[in-house]
């Protein structure tokens, strides 16, 4: 896939097709860089979504595009990683970690400087982002700026509110049941369920990680796993923003998630995040 746009302020979006290198090979991946002067400052690297067990680059490429306008035009870098299907955890997190290494390696190929990485993902993709900031803390690379999580996977034990209150409600049960057969597939080994590196959420070493920010959804059976997640960061000392967005379509729509992530809030509140960092980089003046 090749094309290339005009935004309204007249920057040209070029979107390519190119592969990344994994843990054991090469991967799909798609890279999202508009046409201004120079290298940009900021890469984003962004896993998509689909329960570890389905997805790939195509669910969300709209978002993407979206995001590279509203976000000030980072160079953006969607990679696909091995589907559970083929091979459960930690193929999958060990992927997107390994992505990450050859970004850095590869900066002058992307367009990007090198000076500030951040990883994002959307619902289990939001899950290898938070995983990828554990790696990267634990193994010494590569250095992250921020990471964003977009509806995020982090509780393989289905044990928040959120989720425990889907079978109960007829319209709402598909969804708890399709987390719990996502998990099945991505975690056969019950011991796996409690790594810290397939559920964040049950690590106890969480200091010393990049800034965060999480979106949650109303309605969302992840909603309450994602925002204890933050809860869980600020008591670390992680600067960590939580929001909680309202549904954009039911969630029981095909890339719901997706489409709630393309509207103005989140768009908004991840334009604000990244600004952010820049001013934290910025010298005090004297």
């Amino acid at each position: 896939m090749s094309a290339a746009r005009k935004p309204d302020d007249g920057h040209t979006l070029a979107v390519r097709d190119l592969q990344v290198v994994g843990a054991e090979g090469p991967l799909a991946a798609r890279l999202y860089k508009a046409a201004v002067d120079g290298k940009r400052d900021v890469l984003i690297v962004f896993f998509h979504g689909g329960g570890f067990v389905d997805g790939d680059l195509e669910d969300a490429d709209p978002f993407l595009r979206h995001l590279s306008e509203a976000s000030g035009y980072p160079v953006v870098l969607s990679s696909a990683y091995t589907l559970a299907t083929v091979k459960p955890f930690p193929a999958a997190a060990e992927d997107a970690h390994a992505v990450l290494l050859w970004a850095k390696k590869n900066k002058t190929k992307l367009g990007w400087t090198g000076k500030r990485m951040l990883v994002a993902g959307i619902e289990a993709g939001a899950n290898l982002a938070a995983v990828c900031t554990l790696m990267a803390r634990d193994r010494g690379a590569p250095r992250l700026a921020g990471q964003i999580l977009l509806m995020p996977m982090l509780d393989p034990g289905l044990s928040t509110c959120s989720m425990r209150e889907m079978p109960t409600c007829p319209d709402k049960a598909k969804v708890f049941d399709e987390c719990a057969a996502a998990y099945r597939g991505y975690l056969p080994h019950a011991a796996d369920r409690s790594h810290p590196y397939a559920s964040p959420l049950q690590s106890s070493r969480l200091k010393n990680l990049p800034p965060a920010l999480i979106l949650s959804i109303e309605d969302d059976p992840l909603r309450d796993e994602a925002e204890a997640y933050g809860g869980k960061l600020i008591q670390s000392g992680v600067p960590t923003t939580v929001r909680r967005l309202q549904a954009a379509q039911a969630l029981q729509e095909p890339n719901a998630r997706d489409t709630c992530a393309c509207r103005g809030h989140a768009l908004s509140e991840i334009a604000n995040f990244i600004a952010g960092l820049d001013e934290e980089d910025e010298p005090a003046s004297s």
